[in-house]
């Protein structure tokens, strides 16, 4: 795959990053090593495991690495919607990151389909 930064999953994926580091910012105290390291981690690891794949310099290894992005996003889903019960994200936020992850898992799943087929077809 080459450059990850080229990629406009990785770039949403870095912005993801950004704003979950912004709103975990304003989390309790308390949750400093707890809830807000978790879906910071999370959100990191999206991003990472997308480069990574991309760093492979094969279809095999992205397609896998693509797949646990997946699981990093589904992951950080289920934190973001505990956040929201806990009330520590207002419910307008909530909405707004969870469209951006499910429009990222989306762009994941295009692009796991996509190398799939192409590994199918040679």
């Amino acid at each position: 795959m080459g450059d990850f930064r080229k990629l406009e999953a990785w770039q949403k994926c870095q912005k993801l990053v950004s704003w979950v580091y912004r709103m975990t910012g304003g989390f309790p105290a308390t949750e400093r090593y707890g809830l807000s390291s978790q879906m910071r981690r999370a959100a990191v690891s999206v991003s990472a495991n997308l480069a990574e794949g991309c760093g492979r310099m094969g279809d095999v290894e992205l397609k896998r690495f693509v797949r646990i992005s997946l699981g990093s996003l589904a992951e950080l889903e289920c934190q973001l919607l505990a956040a929201k019960d806990l009330q520590f994200l207002q419910a307008q936020d909530a909405t707004s990151i969870l469209a951006e992850v499910h429009s990222i898992r989306g762009m994941l799943q295009s692009l796991h389909r996509a190398l799939h087929s192409k590994q199918h077809t040679t």
